[in-house]
């Protein structure tokens, strides 16, 4: 499924994106949804069992979730490489989209959980980063970062730097089975994520307060 333009109440597509509506954030407000998608986006099709030895879950409830996906149009299966045994899947788009921002008023409880499973996607792979950190070659332990920058804007400039951030990744090579294909000699897969986190009961600074006591990264 690539066009879903003229499919009653499908999801849908920008590019090689799906952007979430209602019924598709309800469906992937779950940890373990979140997570085999990303696991079919990053290796490929894979089937329960194997998607389920790596998520640390048996393979009954890998099932059950990849066909809950699968009735929302998240994943399809692989009947290149199924059989009457072995049932494979794929996901069916590269990237989600949650850009309604009315979306997440009117239905506050699935944003809420969706988000939540994201954040906690993206801890599990920083973890799983910096525990094989110190196994790595040295070039790509050279390349790892985790900063952050407290900065105080308006609601247009937080949105500005939103954009400008999007606009920079995206200059380069994004992760696909076309680019990896097709990409140099020593490219690997990098993941690249970006949080604007408002702090809107951060007090500011203090009048007097020295200059001398002001971090460039504060780390909170």
């Amino acid at each position: 499924m690539t066009d879903t333009g003229d499919v009653p109440g499908a999801l849908r597509v920008e590019g090689d994106a799906v952007v979430l509506d209602a019924k598709g954030l309800r469906a992937l407000a779950h940890p373990v949804r979140v997570q085999l998608v990303g696991l079919l986006r990053k290796y490929g099709p894979s089937t329960a069992t194997r998607l389920a030895e790596r998520l640390g879950v048996n393979s009954g409830t890998a099932s059950y979730h990849l066909r809950q996906l699968g009735a929302a149009g998240f994943v399809e299966e692989d009947t290149a490489r199924g059989n009457a045994r072995e049932r494979w899947w794929r996901s069916v788009h590269q990237a989600t989209e949650l850009n309604d921002r009315d979306l997440a008023v009117r239905e506050p409880e699935a944003t809420l959980a969706f988000l939540q499973s994201v954040a906690a996607t993206y801890t599990l792979r920083t973890q799983r980063t910096l525990n094989e950190l110190q196994t790595m070659p040295r070039a790509w332990q050279d390349t790892f970062d985790m900063s952050d920058w407290a900065l105080r804007l308006t609601p247009e400039e937080a949105v500005a730097l939103r954009e400008e951030l999007r606009a920079v990744i995206a200059r380069y090579r994004r992760d696909t089975p076309e680019a990896a294909a097709s990409a140099p000699d020593g490219a690997e897969r990098i993941g690249v994520v970006t949080q604007l986190l408002p702090e809107l009961d951060v007090p500011a600074p203090e009048s007097h307060r020295s200059p001398e006591t002001v971090t460039e990264a504060e780390t909170s």
